[in-house]
């Protein structure tokens, strides 16, 4: 199967930034791409502040764009992510999937919220505006189970582990490391939870933005079951396509069958 991840920049205009994304999506179609990707809050600057103005509510016009371009290339659309309100006025870091048809057939919301104090790094509170979501997420496609977590999500280690013991073949990443937390750990974490599990992890990150109030470390990245890095971009915007081979999944899981060793009666979670 064949996956894309477009790492756009993001402006203030929301329907610039799904323009875009269509834009891209449309540069790419002769890769017939099964599955594509956009970033975390690819429609909204990343700042806590701006979450409950971006907001829409399941549906609206954000969702209903990802629909159209989901169906209209015939692909599995991760829709990065967006802030979605719901009827009580809770605001989400989401992110739909969409199938070839267009068909929303599942929903993330990012379960571990990014409040950090790094010294001499950043401080960055999400849970001053959002509200958590309480489930890890995974959907079913021709080519098996996929799973979808948001940024943060991706440093607990359970939380992986839950999706590949759901059968997850591969997880989808929208994420927006910063400047900080990036060069030290974006790669680290994508081979570790890669390896951990047997699986193939995707990562999507907004293009680098020097101006931003928030600035993404960008370098989109795909990483194998084994823990190897397989393609990398670096800060700027562009389009990251790859290959991904569930045979070879199967035979890594064979040769070294680190899920079947599992010795769960010993674990306490």
């Amino acid at each position: 199967m064949k996956v894309a991840a477009i790492q756009m920049p993001t402006v203030k205009d929301k329907m610039q930034n799904i323009r875009t994304a269509g834009t891209y999506m449309e540069k790419i179609k002769v890769e017939q791409p099964d599955f594509v990707i956009l970033p975390e809050m690819f429609c909204c600057p990343y700042q806590t502040e701006n979450f409950p103005i971006y907001a829409e509510k399941e549906g609206g016009p954000s969702w209903q764009a990802m629909s159209d371009y989901a169906g209209k290339y015939h692909i599995y659309l991760i829709a990065g992510s967006m802030p979605e309100v719901d009827e009580a006025g809770n605001v989400y870091n989401t992110s739909y999937i969409f199938d070839r048809d267009g068909k929303q057939i599942g929903k993330h919301r990012k379960t571990h919220l990014f409040d950090i104090n790094v010294k001499n790094g950043q401080y960055f509170k999400e849970s001053d505006t959002l509200t958590s979501g309480d489930h890890a997420t995974v959907f079913a496609t021709e080519f098996g189970k996929m799973g979808v977590m948001i940024c943060y999500d991706i440093r607990f280690p359970e939380f992986a582990r839950t999706m590949a013991l759901d059968g997850a073949r591969m997880i989808f990443v929208p994420a927006a490391f910063n400047m900080t937390t990036g060069p030290a750990h974006w790669e680290l974490t994508f081979r570790a939870r890669a390896l951990d599990n047997q699986i193939y992890m995707l990562g999507c990150a907004p293009a680098r933005d020097t101006q931003a109030g928030y600035i993404s470390w960008g370098h989109s990245i795909v990483t194998d079951p084994w823990g190897k890095v397989m393609k990398q971009l670096d800060e700027k915007e562009g389009i990251l396509i790859e290959e991904i081979d569930l045979d070879r999944e199967d035979q890594i899981r064979e040769q070294l069958p680190l899920l079947k060793h599992r010795k769960s009666e010993m674990y306490h979670l």
